[in-house]
């Protein structure tokens, strides 16, 4: 099917139905329950969810495959998010020419990067996109090329906005003021109440989702294409393939091409579910979450850090959200002593501690599960799987009566 093999289809499928219906799997409690707060489903982070896979699957394709881990690529994520802005502020509230310009401009300034940062391979590869991601900040930051230009760029650290005296020369009398796809605003959405749950369907949320459907089928394509085995062979044994007079610095500029393609969409497609952006989005510890994203699903995998995406995602959103009067509830049958014995205990990882449980869980994922989540999946299904062929043998071997 669309030229993947049955366990690509297979794969393909299962990501599309899980975006398609995870505004229902994602709220699994009914809104009046005293879980209800660990419901998910909800349009500002289901967009976070799908915008930071989609980032990540473009980041999987340049560390997964080549081996090369890049410090600074959320460096194209902020290029992304500009350029959107500087469209809306320019044209219209239309994403179209947003989202184009935003993939185009962060696929110039990562030819510009990875040609420089390609001539050194391992830890100082990674120092030079680091570098080159700090610089691009401090420029942002500072908004250094609008003191030159004489008008702000990047508005500095206040951030890049829209105003009501832009020029917006596209921008109709009856068109929406607020990002839209040929007049479907993305901040539209439709409710369905059944029973005790409200299941809050969003167009932002479904445009995004469909990108990263796309962006999840040409990863698949990539990883099994002629290029994507000569990536993995870069990986593997790079010396060896320059002694058989191969080039490969072509094939991995190609590769961080694309992979800052892949950020500057997620940085637009942010831009189009709020059209603020800042410097912060280009800082090192939002690259530095990207590689713990990839790491905690699963390097070189295909769906793995989407999965280290969400999870992350949740815990920032959900766990961080979690204080201590929302633990006293949960042991309020339990003695007093007791009750604050408990809360005393999940204190320190809960609320602003969330990083705490977020190290502890990479720490763990590091240790036992060298290939991340998508290892432990593959650990249970080996474990059913054995357990059914011995029952099968067993039954097979059991004399008749």
């Amino acid at each position: 099917m669309l030229g993947m093999n049955g366990k690509d289809t297979a794969l393909f499928i299962v990501v599309c139905l899980m975006v398609l219906a995870a505004p229902i799997l994602l709220n699994p409690f009914p809104t009046d329950s005293a879980f209800a707060q660990f419901n998910a489903g909800y349009p500002a982070l289901l967009q976070r969810f799908v915008i930071f896979g989609i980032l990540v699957i473009g980041f999987n394709i340049l560390f997964g495959l080549t081996g090369y881990l890049s410090f600074g690529h959320a460096a194209f994520l902020g290029v992304g998010s500009f350029a959107a802005v500087w469209m809306f502020k320019l044209l219209s509230y239309n994403i179209v020419p947003a989202i184009i310009l935003s993939v185009i401009v962060a696929g110039l300034f990562a030819v510009v990067i990875g040609y420089v940062s390609l001539r050194r391979s391992g830890i100082y590869f990674s120092i030079l996109t680091l570098a080159f991601a700090q610089m691009m900040y401090s420029i942002a930051y500072s908004d250094l090329v609008g003191k030159v230009l004489g008008t702000p760029i990047t508005n500095g650290e206040t951030g890049l906005q829209v105003y009501n005296d832009d020029p917006q020369i596209l921008q109709g009398a009856e068109a929406p003021t607020t990002p839209h796809l040929f007049g479907l605003e993305m901040n539209g959405s439709v409710t369905w109440d059944v029973g005790g749950w409200s299941f809050v369907f969003q167009n932002g949320y479904y445009l995004a989702g469909l990108f990263m459907i796309a962006s999840f089928y040409l990863a698949i394509r990539i990883f099994r294409s002629p290029f994507g085995l000569m990536l993995r062979s870069i990986k593997s044994n790079q010396q060896r393939l320059n002694y058989t007079g191969i080039s490969t610095r072509p094939y991995m500029l190609t590769a961080f091409v694309i992979s800052g393609m892949y950020a500057g969409l997620a940085g637009g497609l942010l831009a189009a579910m709020d059209p603020l952006t800042g410097a912060e989005r280009m800082f090192w510890t939002a690259s530095g979450e990207i590689v713990i994203m990839s790491i905690l699903g699963g390097v070189g995998t295909l769906i793995g850090p989407i999965l280290g995406a969400g999870v992350i995602k949740y815990m920032e959103n959900i766990v961080s959200t979690i204080n201590d009067t929302v633990v006293h509830g949960w042991f309020a049958f339990m003695p007093e002593g007791l009750e604050n014995f408990f809360v005393a205990i999940i204190h320190p990882f809960i609320g602003k501690g969330w990083h705490l449980t977020l190290g502890l869980v990479f720490m763990a994922v590091v240790i036992f599960l060298p290939g991340g989540l998508v290892e432990l999946g593959q650990r249970i299904g080996a474990k059913f799987s054995r357990k059914k062929t011995t029952d099968a043998s067993d039954g097979a071997t059991t004399p008749a009566e």
